[in-house]
């Protein structure tokens, strides 16, 4: 299921959604341009036994560092990591493995963020986004952390946005793209349906697919980190004051203008 927009008025302009957006794109961009795919990504091996790779290493084919003697099912490039190598966790976020991988992840951002960033207001959203990708990079290396495939990507980041969304806006409408094979359908749905769907999908392919090279290279377990650490975080913020406010709020934006105090 594909969200394309909601029906979640905002009070405010998105000033820190559009430039998480932005700063994307840029760095997609810029990957274009210089060897930053590797050099830049959280790579579970690196950080765990605090050795920066550089140069080809012989890997298997789940991803996995070949001792000496062992046959290599081929090799990857790394470039020269930033040092402490901890740092790659946060630049890793900004980070993607292809226009489709951006472009998925910038629309759930824009079609969720914009919310979450009106309700907890511009600085707590930075702290909440930032916060919610640590944990998702975190959890992933926890689960493979001898694993030299990168991660990369904003989705742990973002499954966080998604979960507080959950618990804010249970009851929003999503306009949702369904495709089936080469066609698809649209159809509204509410909100709470939607986001307990993709994170039940996630569940699933994380407990019944252990390390990315089983799930097609998704890191499943970076989504579940993210929205349990955006489930956590958003409790601690004042979940259910913050819902109760946004209840009225959608109320009196969706209110005929006589039921507002205004003509």
């Amino acid at each position: 299921m594909i969200p394309l927009r909601d029906n979640q008025p905002t009070e405010k302009f998105p000033a820190v959604t559009i430039a998480l957006i932005a700063l994307n794109i840029v760095m997609f961009l810029a990957q274009w341009q210089l060897p930053l795919d590797q050099s830049l990504a959280a790579v579970p091996f690196e950080i765990t036994h605090h050795i920066d790779l550089v140069g080809r290493l012989p890997l298997s084919e789940s991803g996995h560092f070949l001792m000496r003697g062992q046959h290599a099912a081929h090799v990857l490039p790394y470039g020269v990591s930033p040092h402490p190598l901890w740092i790659t966790i946060f630049t890793s976020m900004f980070m993607h493995g292809g226009l489709m991988h951006l472009g998925g992840n910038m629309l759930f951002l824009w079609v969720f963020g914009n919310n979450i960033e009106d309700a907890l207001g511009r600085a707590r959203f930075v702290f909440f986004y930032l916060t919610c990708g640590l944990a998702a990079t975190v959890l992933q290396i926890a689960t493979d952390p001898n694993s030299l495939i990168p991660v990369v990507g904003a989705s742990g980041a973002i499954a966080g946005v998604l979960a507080a969304y959950y618990l804010l806006y249970p009851s929003a409408r999503v306009l949702t793209l369904v495709p089936i094979s080469w066609f698809g359908f649209f159809v509204e749905l509410r909100a709470g349906w939607v986001l307990a769907f993709w994170f039940a999908l996630q569940l699933y392919q994380g407990l019944f697919g252990i390390g990315m090279e089983r799930a097609g290279g998704v890191a499943t377990f970076a989504h579940i980190g993210g929205f349990l650490m955006g489930l956590l975080l958003i409790h601690l913020f004042g979940g259910r004051r913050l819902a109760r406010r946004q209840s009225r709020r959608a109320e009196m934006f969706t209110a005929p203008p006589t039921e507002r105090g205004y003509s």
